[in-house]
């Protein structure tokens, strides 16, 4: 008996390694993102777009995705920049960034209101003050609405 659940044990485990080798599950681990981080900061969306997306396809994380959405929308992809805001928020629903950065972007496309409920949603997230995406969306919502501030 012991010898057959050895038996077992084994080829379960030899398939494992064989279907595991041919299609690894993407990792909830978060990489080092200094590197694209400072591509963004410094503006350059395009290649912070190329290396995210590269990442997208091996780490699911709400932080990848929320910054694809940023960098996106900075080049006013903003169909593309929505769609990883959602991933990111379908990921983790209470990631204060990706919330504020989507309102941000609702607020380029015209849709206040739906700016004003992740504003909403911010505060009852936001259990300390100061809150700074809290904070950030208030006042994109307050500002005066212009082509520069719309794009932000």
């Amino acid at each position: 008996m012991l010898w057959h659940r050895a038996a077992l044990a084994l080829a379960l485990c030899s398939a494992h390694m064989v279907l595991g080798a041919a299609s690894a599950p993407p990792s909830s681990d978060l990489p080092d993102l200094s590197a694209v981080r400072a591509q963004v900061y410094a503006g350059q969306y395009e290649k912070a777009v190329q290396r995210l997306t590269e990442l997208s396809r091996t780490v699911e994380h709400a932080e990848v995705y929320n910054l694809l959405g940023y960098s996106l929308r900075q080049l006013k992809r903003y169909d593309e920049a929505g769609r990883w805001y959602e991933q990111a928020l379908l990921y983790d629903p209470e990631h204060r960034p990706a919330l504020e950065y989507q309102g941000e972007l609702f607020l380029a496309l015209g849709q206040v209101d739906k700016a004003r409920k992740n504003l909403r949603y911010l505060e009852l997230l936001c259990t300390a003050r100061p809150c700074a995406e809290y904070e950030l969306l208030k006042k994109a919502i307050a500002a005066p609405k212009t082509a520069s501030s719309a794009a932000r």
